[in-house]
């Protein structure tokens, strides 16, 4: 790994960082209004609240606004207290003499580094390779594939036998790690690949919902390099893909105000294939924002793409 010699691109001054940081809140604050309420009440969803307990997110992380590697944060010339970047006091931020506040490059890579690699070689991998759209979600199928017991605590649209069948008369194409080690023991045999974590560089697939929702976990992976609003985006995607993979799923969502999207059948696969792709569209951008900021961080990185 090259040792970065990072020139910032751009300072805010005070009353342009605030309002960055304020419109970043208020953003934050409307796309997490239902999980902060449904935990006023102790209440629980089971397919918003995934992405927070999955990904290990809560509303006052998305809340926190990060300039991004490359751009700094200047004082007002008069320096009173509440001109001084918050960020200061941060982890892996450096102030100048002249009081500018900016990522800390060098040591954000030292303790970090590793995973930037890791996050970059895997996503400029994935990027690389042709979009799979023909897994019609039935990895949440094999989830539940002669199981008695569920994940979650609604009933099957079909029942436990019309579940079944529709995974024996499917073919099951998994490619991603993080969907297939919950198949059910029984399910496991039936899927055409084995994906581990030491084969995900290698099988990952812009088609696959769960790869594109990742786009969240890697943007969170990289914290305060990544500007505000590419994780604000890339949460916003998982939402969407969540509210997909459920709708997908043999579970009846009706109780949650949501309609099925039956991919038993060829309406149904018709459907979950167009949304797919139009996710496979969205995540293509945020993945080669994700990448952009891998490369800023470690410009070496450019020469092992």
């Amino acid at each position: 790994m090259t040792t970065p010699t990072l020139a910032t691109s751009r300072t805010l001054g005070p009353a342009a960082w605030h309002e960055a940081a304020a419109a970043h809140a208020r953003r934050a604050d409307e796309l997490t209004t239902a999980r902060r309420e449904r935990r006023a009440r102790s209440e629980t969803h089971p397919v918003d609240d995934f992405l927070y307990d999955y990904y290990g997110l809560t509303p006052a992380r998305l809340r926190r606004w990060h300039p991004g590697v490359g751009t700094a944060l200047g004082p007002a010339p008069e320096d009173p207290a509440d001109a001084v970047p918050p960020h200061a006091a941060w982890r892996w931020y450096r102030t100048d003499d002249d009081g500018v506040v900016s990522l800390d490059v060098a040591t954000f890579l030292a303790d970090r580094g590793s995973t930037v690699r890791y996050v970059h070689r895997l996503l400029a991998a994935t990027a690389s390779r042709p979009a799979f759209a023909g897994c019609f979600g039935l990895h949440e199928w094999a989830m539940v594939y002669r199981q008695a017991e569920h994940r979650h605590p609604l009933p099957l649209r079909l029942g436990q036998a019309g579940t079944d069948a529709v995974v024996e008369t499917h073919r099951l194409r998994c490619t991603h790690i993080d969907a297939f080690r919950f198949f059910t023991p029984d399910a496991v045999p039936r899927n055409q690949l084995a994906p581990t974590r030491e084969t995900q560089p290698e099988l990952e697939q812009p088609g696959c919902l769960h790869a594109n929702m990742d786009c969240l976990k890697w943007a969170l992976k990289l914290g305060p390099a990544v500007r505000g609003d590419l994780l604000l985006d890339s949460f916003e995607l998982a939402r969407d893909i969540r509210t997909l993979d459920m709708q997908a799923s043999p579970y009846d969502v009706s109780s949650l105000g949501e309609r099925a999207v039956a991919i038993e059948t060829p309406a149904g696969k018709a459907e979950y294939v167009t949304r797919q792709r139009e996710f496979a569209e969205r995540a293509s951008v945020l993945r080669s924002r994700l990448v952009a900021v891998c490369r800023t961080l470690d410009p070496g990185l450019d020469e092992d793409a």
